[in-house]
């Protein structure tokens, strides 16, 4: 099997190659990393002290792993970590967010790198968050009795569509890992249905709720607002995670809203770093003012008059929403399947999206059923409702009440996983059952 795969990769790799090559020459396009992609060349460990490797693919699984790794360095203080990226985006988060901890590029699934990568690292545990399921990584793991956890676990209704395709493999994979802890009980069914051992498939909760933050006044979302020159009482609508034409949609609804409302802030934040530039030059082909945060110096928020801020820096999203009255959660005009729309739930933003939310259909559910969150189904339904929420500051106020009291009701899910994991880990480091809870508990008292 692994050298059937490995002809599948090369031939995907030989199809793109063409792509990649003009990316490099014409746009001078880098993809740091490669080569330890490629041969599998991790930095190699050093020391006999034990090793966690945890593998997040892009920014927004990095953005997952700050809890648990902020427990694992208070219940397992001597406990290495390895934390693994796909992305350059997300691997550039890691290195800013885990210090203290080892930071490399995830081996692209040949048979040659992933062997090498797991001789050069010899973890003592494997935890993949998510849905990441490389099966040469997975098979040679197994084969040297590294114990595997897939956490946060999540198998979307379209994904899981997919997947059924391919039970073969996927039941093949999942048999391997020693524990597949799921956010909610229909993701547990579908991991079961896929191959998933039912004595080795939990379910914690969603990880995503305990990493939240939930106060405005965060040092983050403060020095956020300040350079760009947001005043307290200014009105703020936020579209994020948006895709095309998502953001021309966003300025329509503004501008329609800034009528009755000229104080509004527009502030759009799109979902990839790349399409930047092209949202900075929609703002001005539409006539509007900008002010983009890689151009802010200290003087230039304050000076600015600039109604529409564009946020094209990369991991500041989660900030940004501390600043929203109304909040546009992007990817759910278009077919992506929405985005996360925890982060402006919990701080009671008045929490908007489209119907295209097929990939985060739990936490929708959730806020509808809860009253946290409202549908628009296209731009100008967008414009009438942030026109009534900014019209009705009351109605605004207890929809984004509802969307954070259903955040905190949540949390948990780390604690919980931590529990599991701990189980994996060698005896000579392992706690005993149910400590990792208790301290925490007397921690919180």
């Amino acid at each position: 099997m692994p050298w059937l795969l490995n002809l599948a990769y090369l031939a995907a790799v030989l199809a793109v190659a063409p792509v990649l090559l003009w990316q490099r020459v014409v746009r001078g396009k880098r993809r740091p990393g490669l080569w330890q992609k490629l041969t599998g060349r991790l930095v190699r460990r050093t020391g006999d002290e034990r090793l966690a490797w945890f593998h997040a693919v892009s920014v927004g699984e990095v953005l997952q792993l700050e809890p648990m790794i902020s427990e694992c360095r208070r219940l397992w203080p001597s406990l290495q970590i390895l934390v693994t990226t796909t992305t350059a985006t997300g691997h550039r988060l890691a290195c800013e967010r885990f210090l203290d901890c080892h930071i490399d590029w995830f081996p692209l699934d040949f048979s040659w790198a992933v062997d090498r990568a797991l001789r050069r690292i010899r973890p003592d545990l494997v935890v993949l968050v998510e849905l990441e399921l490389w099966p040469n990584f997975i098979l040679a793991a197994h084969r040297k009795g590294i114990p595997l956890a897939l956490v946060n676990g999540r198998v979307s209704e379209s994904s899981f569509a997919g997947y059924r395709r391919l039970r073969w493999l996927f039941s093949r994979l999942l048999s391997r890992f020693d524990q597949l802890v799921a956010q909610n009980t229909i993701y547990a069914e579908r991991l079961e249905e896929l191959g998933g051992a039912p004595q080795h498939i939990q379910v914690s909760g969603s990880i995503k709720y305990d990493r939240i933050e939930t106060r405005r006044d965060n040092p983050d979302t403060q020095e956020l607002a300040a350079s760009l020159g947001i005043a307290q009482r200014s009105p703020v609508f936020v579209a994020g995670s948006t895709q095309d034409p998502e953001e021309r949609l966003a300025i329509e609804a503004w501008a329609i809203a800034r009528q009755t409302h000229p104080d509004l802030r527009l502030v759009l934040v799109p979902r990839h770093p790349e399409r930047f530039d092209e949202v900075a030059e929609t703002v001005v082909s539409m006539g509007h003012p900008l002010l983009r945060r890689s151009r802010v110096t200290e003087q230039t928020a304050l000076q600015t008059n600039s109604p529409v801020v564009l946020l094209d820096s990369v991991g500041e999203l989660a900030a940004c929403w501390g600043l929203a009255d109304v909040a546009f959660v992007g990817g759910s005009l278009t077919n992506r399947g929405g985005q996360n729309m925890i982060e402006p739930a919990a701080y009671g933003a008045a929490v908007l999206f489209g119907p295209n939310t097929q990939n985060f259909q739990d936490v929708v559910d959730d806020l509808l059923e809860r009253g946290g969150a409202r549908v628009v189904a296209d731009g100008p339904s967008l414009a009438i409702r942030l026109v009534e929420l900014l019209d009705n500051p009351t109605t605004a106020a207890a929809l984004g009440e509802a969307a954070r009291r259903l955040v905190l009701s949540r949390q948990g899910a780390t604690a919980t996983t931590l529990e599991i994991l701990n189980e994996l880990l060698p005896e000579d480091i392992r706690r005993e059952t149910g400590s990792t809870e208790a301290d925490r508990t007397a921690d919180a008292a």
